[in-house]
């Protein structure tokens, strides 16, 4: 059933996210600082409004796809804010991955406005989000989220009510370790078998099969061996995941040296000017420690 959706965020993943929403049949309403993209979703049929407040006032679910916990409070609040605009049963759905007290706080606000509230990250990336298969964590009331959740399905392959509001972006942060040190640990492997001297991609297709195989080894692999390190998650982006992870996890008292290692990692590639890089480039990271390159064989 077509739906008034609000979506304000038209970035890598929020933009290819608001036109599949509209290739199913809703009608949109969207809201960006780049008005780039604001211009490519109104030329695909969505209406532009001048600030969150006017999406939430032309919407019965509104989304946000933003880049950290600031950016989303600074939409979701105050006189242009979305709960301004927002009417009483609507429901907001964040799907930007914030610290688990934001999600917990904004959805207190909203409920105060009679507004359903969701924390609905994602896994997968920019390929993902443009083919509508990323893999969505939900955090929220079970009422809200079977309202919403035929639209979740739209940009999504994978639909999990984790459990009550905070828990999606909880889960989106394990997910992060997980994928960011797989990548770490994959290019760690990389750059002993380039110093090495073996050909990469007959090592790539010889561990791809067992226990070493994974999505992440599938998607990274070919890109760095074609040197191509244009984002589907910056390192930018991810650096500010591993934070949160950190600061979460330091204020419930778990201790996390893999992931505050790698969050140094990303440091370093910002200092060397890496920040809107894929978070493949890691393998840079230990290419120059190795003075060696991950190249395929010629």
């Amino acid at each position: 059933m077509s739906k008034r959706i609000g979506f304000v965020g038209l970035g890598i993943m929020g933009k290819p996210m608001a036109l599949n929403l509209m290739n199913v049949g809703h009608t949109l309403t969207v809201n960006d600082l780049n008005q780039e993209a604001v211009q490519a979703l109104v030329a695909a049929g969505a209406t532009a409004a001048q600030s969150p407040k006017e999406v939430a006032e032309n919407a019965d679910i509104i989304i946000t796809m933003l880049p950290a916990s600031h950016h989303v409070q600074s939409v979701v609040y105050g006189e242009n804010g979305i709960l301004a605009g927002a009417k009483q049963g609507s429901i907001l759905i964040d799907m930007s991955s914030i610290t688990p007290a934001v999600s917990v706080e904004i959805a207190e606000q909203a409920s105060k406005t009679g507004v359903g509230f969701l924390d609905a990250p994602v896994s997968g990336g920019e390929p993902k989000a443009i083919d509508g298969t990323l893999a969505i964590m939900v955090g929220g009331k079970e009422e809200v989220f079977e309202k919403a959740k035929s639209v979740l399905f739209d940009m999504g392959s994978a639909v999990t009510l984790v459990g009550d509001n905070g828990c999606g972006v909880t889960a989106k942060l394990a997910n992060q370790i997980i994928v960011n040190l797989n990548i770490a640990a994959m290019s760690e492997a990389l750059v002993l078998a380039a110093k090495a001297g073996i050909d990469i991609e007959k090592m790539y297709e010889a561990i791809r099969g067992g226990l070493a195989g994974s999505t992440v080894l599938d998607a990274k692999v070919p890109m760095i061996l074609e040197r191509n390190f244009n984002p589907g998650g910056t390192i930018a982006i991810n650096m500010k995941d591993i934070t949160n992870v950190m600061d979460t996890a330091h204020e419930i008292g778990v201790p996390l040296p893999l992931s505050s290692h790698l969050l140094e990692i990303f440091h370093a590639l910002k200092v060397d000017g890496k920040s809107m890089s894929d978070h493949s480039s890691i393998v840079q990271y230990y290419e120059k420690l190795a003075n060696t390159e991950v190249r395929r064989s010629v």
